[in-house]
């Protein structure tokens, strides 16, 4: 059975620093994003990296896009099946603040 479709995260910009883009919302609820979308607002090209691990993370090997470029006015779409659990985050940083602007879409599922 299918879970809840919604808006995981977003739109928000991500930060020029490693930050939390979503976060698990309990021991009972799986993620499963279905469908990143980034946006570059700015006007300069920038990139991103985005982390699946600890909260605010950023260890290598942990990287599931690393220094992703968009062009100014451009955008990157991925389409997946990424299943998160109570224990993971998904978090990321951009090479220049107030610049790439990140949705997250999936379903919730009751463990």
């Amino acid at each position: 059975m299918a879970g809840t479709l919604k808006k995981i995260a977003g739109p928000a910009y991500i930060a020029a620093a490693a930050a939390d883009i979503y976060a698990p919302p309990a021991a009972t609820i799986y993620t499963v994003i279905r469908h990143i979308h980034i946006a570059n607002r700015g006007a300069a090209a920038c990139s991103f990296c985005l982390y699946v691990g600890a909260t605010g993370g950023s260890a290598a090997g942990t990287e599931l896009y690393k220094d992703v470029n968009i062009p100014i006015a451009g955008y990157f779409d991925a389409y997946m099946t990424l299943k998160l659990t109570s224990a993971d985050f998904l978090s990321g940083v951009a090479s220049l603040a107030s610049h790439c602007v990140i949705t997250v879409e999936g379903e919730q599922n009751v463990v």
